[in-house]
């Protein structure tokens, strides 16, 4: 089937949905189809949402930085610290984001070669190569999301504000490489990734194989992007508490000095005892937001370019 959607079509949404136009032009010729493939199966994801680890990071009501609302998130990053304050934390997302992508879809191939030898069911064996995709993914980002939390929980203007490098050097200087410095909060983030790949590939490959594909390619196109929509949603619903955990762990603690959040089920306990349960899913919609879409995007290209590949390789 993904040899027959005009692969014309793929490239005709995504540049209009996902990159600009010109960033296209200048990695590859229109009709240089193979580049264009590995760049965009590596490298696709709308990875950098600042508000999300804002809101994950307030402490309730009490936190004099509470944000209401997600306009109100909005309105307040903008007044006190302009528009490039939304762009805080951009550059570790962007260093990250192509390898990031390529272990992601390159591990999970592997994986689930791997698993074929071995008496799990093919539905089972694609949520458990899913898994290892996520905890090789996280092993991997880990760093740059520390750098990058850390940036973002700043709320001086940008100007004002450390650079990436810098703020990288200032936690080596001060807490090294290990689970106290530039990798601090590696469970969460294992638990982000392999509970979120785990659901993203074993439900869309699951669910792609139960429901009948259609002979026309637009609605065959619709279909998947549905089921890779209801994919990243429902992925992003089970994860989050992990994203939460992240976030406290990687940002700045409440009390200078003195460590509250500590591990990662340790963090959701006391965010739950503290705040409710709700506050477990702070950040859901900006998340649902971007990884909806996102997710299914990415999943489409995946899809597309592996079967464009394989058919002209």
């Amino acid at each position: 089937i993904a040899s027959e959607i005009p692969v014309a079509l793929v490239w005709d949404i995504l540049d209009t949905l996902v990159i600009p136009e010109n960033t296209l032009g200048r990695l590859a010729k229109q009709d240089d189809i193979p580049q264009k493939a590995r760049f965009i199966t590596g490298g696709i994801s709308p990875d950098h949402c600042r508000w999300i680890s804002r809101f994950q990071i307030q402490r309730g009501t009490s936190d004099p930085h509470n944000y209401k609302s997600l306009a109100d998130c909005f309105r307040t990053i903008f007044r006190n610290e302009g528009i490039y304050g939304f762009y805080k934390g951009i550059l570790p997302p962007i260093l990250a984001e192509t390898p990031k992508r390529a272990v992601k879809f390159f591990t999970f191939e592997q994986y689930k070669k791997l698993l074929s030898l071995t008496g799990l069911s093919a539905g089972l064996a694609l949520s458990v190569a899913g898994l290892g995709s996520g905890l090789t993914e996280a092993l991997v980002v880990n760093p740059f999301e520390v750098v990058k939390v850390g940036l973002q929980a700043n709320r001086d203007s940008f100007q004002v504000q450390p650079s990436t490098f810098a703020q990288a050097r200032n936690i080596i200087n001060a807490d090294g490489f290990g689970l106290r410095g530039l990798n601090k909060g590696l469970t969460s983030t294992l638990g982000r990734h392999g509970v979120f790949n785990m659901i993203y590939f074993g439900f869309y490959f699951n669910v792609k194989d139960a429901i009948p594909a259609s002979q026309d390619p637009t609605l065959e196109f619709l279909r998947k992007f549905a089921i890779g929509l209801a994919s990243g949603t429902i992925s992003s619903c089970v994860n989050i508490p992990f994203d939460v955990a992240k976030s406290r762990i990687q940002a700045p603690q409440p009390i200078p000095g003195e460590i509250k959040y500590r591990t990662c089920f340790q963090t959701m306990g006391l965010v739950y005892r503290e705040e409710g349960y709700l506050a477990l899913y702070k950040g859901l919609i900006p998340k649902i937001m971007r990884l909806g879409p996102g997710g299914a995007v990415m999943l489409l290209v995946y899809e597309y370019v592996s079967g464009w590949l394989n058919k002209n390789w």
